[in-house]
């Protein structure tokens, strides 16, 4: 897939694209608390952009790994909205992304400015959702993921036979359809093969080397690796925030398998080490 259909424009994929991290929310995992002010959320959005960010992914709702608590529509409404809008205002050229499993709020940020509806449920906890992409003509991120928002990114569901990723291109091919037969085009779509979401590290890793697979759908690739669990366990690093250089890792080996979308908190680094990669593999006709 060479493109990705956004609500008003159409994405190439014909280098790496970077989705930089805006968390507007008191309790993510790595970031929670930073940005929870619009204003401080729009000046970190602005400087994802200046370090090389593509799109940027608003979250106003979290699924951190130690459990998360839902939030009402109203209130997540409250923390993204004026963002969407401030961002739409200030860099009219960056698509943004909400990550939202909520179609009341899909609803509301696509009509602010949004192009693109990032659901780690892949529109299982409210199918709605699929139905407003499909009339606002909105691109879709679709994740693999299990269970609910306040467990997803827990081990509770992460039980798996041999083959992980069949499992999860199973479950994630039945969402795909899903979300084709509410009326959104296979040109809109993307999918995440959920990175850390229901999964163990030794899950992680097995879905990771086999982005190939994934591939192979016909989709555009999202990978969300960034800072996530399985990297401070193979580094020792325990703090989030600085787990930059295992994050590039990741990130680099699965542009050379065939990602192109990576979804980061960490912009210049990456940015950098995914342009150095792009740039050997094109040169080695690999890509």
């Amino acid at each position: 897939m060479t493109s990705w259909k956004l609500r008003t424009r159409t994405l190439t994929l014909d280098e790496p694209r970077i989705l930089g991290i805006v968390n507007v929310t008191p309790d993510s995992f790595s970031d929670g608390g930073l940005f929870l002010s619009g204003e401080a959320a729009v000046e970190h959005g602005v400087r994802l952009v200046a370090e090389g960010a593509d799109m940027l992914d608003l979250g106003g709702e979290s699924t951190r790994p130690q459990g998360a608590t839902p939030v009402s529509v109203d209130e997540e409404l409250g923390r993204v909205l004026p963002v969407v809008r401030a961002l739409r205002e200030q860099l009219p050229d960056v698509p943004i992304s909400v990550d939202t499993v909520k179609s009341e709020v899909a609803a509301a940020v696509l009509e602010a400015g949004a192009e693109v509806i990032n659901d780690v449920s892949a529109f299982r906890l409210d199918p709605r959702g699929a139905e407003i992409c499909a009339r606002a003509g909105a691109g879709v991120i679709l994740m693999h993921s299990r269970g609910t928002v306040s467990d997803m990114a827990t081990y509770r569901h992460a039980s798996y036979g041999a083959d992980v990723t069949s499992e999860v291109l199973s479950e994630l091919s039945e969402r795909v359809r899903a979300a084709e037969a509410a009326g959104i085009g296979k040109g809109q779509i993307a999918i995440d093969p959920g990175i850390g979401f229901s999964k163990r590290s030794e899950h992680s890793l097995a879905v990771l080397g086999s982005i190939s697979r994934l591939v192979a759908l016909g989709y555009p690739v999202v990978v969300g690796a960034s800072r996530k669990r399985f990297i401070g366990e193979l580094t020792g690093v325990s703090t989030a925030a600085e787990r930059v250089e295992g994050t590039v890792g990741a990130n680099v080996m699965a542009l050379a398998l065939g990602a192109r979308v990576f979804r980061v908190h960490d912009v210049r680094a990456t940015r950098h080490a995914l342009d150095v990669a792009w740039a050997i593999l094109r040169s080695g006709g690999e890509r």
